[in-house]
């Protein structure tokens, strides 16, 4: 399983470069950064070699289209967000005959996901925590969307986002997803165990009592 680290904060991205694979922004994340948007994803791609999401905010097939041949020439390692709409999949279809590569992001439903995979998206990206707030099982859509996709051989890859612990990496992985985009708070919170941190004080303190000559 592919972790990517879900943050447009340059910082976080450092701290944890050496654990993901790619990295996923959005509007949202860039604006908090308080910097230019090309001037971020700039810098992202040299931290991390592998698919950097930058997001269009057209409307319209024609405008994502544009702004993503734009996008593409940053770095190779572009891979450009597209949201789930009738004019996303045109766009998408279109950028995928372009060699350009794609993550289709606001997924909620497995339908919407089997569209995705027909237009040829490199990613799709199901938000399971969003689901999980309206009292739906996000965990269960992956499910879905894993049979699908096994069923018909798509090659488009189930990126998990709207992680909000732990626990939705560890039931992703299980179910088989290909990805899991993690915030920065999650990932250290993956990292660390109580027992742990007790068993190395305990390690240290005995290390303490053997004799050093």
């Amino acid at each position: 399983m592919k972790f990517f680290i879900d943050t447009a904060d340059v910082a976080q991205i450092k701290k944890y470069a050496h654990l993901v694979d790619g990295v996923t922004t959005n509007p949202s994340l860039i604006a908090k950064s308080g910097r230019s948007f090309k001037e971020v994803v700039k810098e992202i791609c040299e931290i991390v070699d592998g698919p950097i999401s930058a997001e269009v905010v057209s409307l319209d097939a024609s405008g994502m289209v544009k702004e993503a041949r734009e996008l593409a020439k940053i770095h190779k390692n572009i891979v450009i967000k597209i949201p789930l709409t009738d004019e996303g999949i045109k766009a998408t279809k279109m950028l995928s005959k372009e060699g350009i590569k794609t993550n289709v992001t606001l997924c909620f439903s497995a339908n919407q996901a089997l569209i995705a995979a027909k237009a040829d998206a490199t990613y799709v990206s199901p938000f399971i925590g969003r689901l999980d707030d309206i009292d739906n099982n996000g965990m269960n859509l992956i499910a879905e969307i894993k049979d699908i996709y096994a069923n018909y051989g798509y090659k488009t890859e189930i990126i998990v986002a709207s992680i909000r612990s732990p626990a939705q990496v560890k039931q992703s992985a299980l179910i088989g997803a290909d990805i899991a985009t993690i915030p920065p708070e999650v990932l250290g919170q993956m990292i660390k165990h109580p027992l742990t941190d007790i068993g190395l004080q305990k390690f240290l303190a005995d290390w303490e009592k053997v004799p050093k000559k």
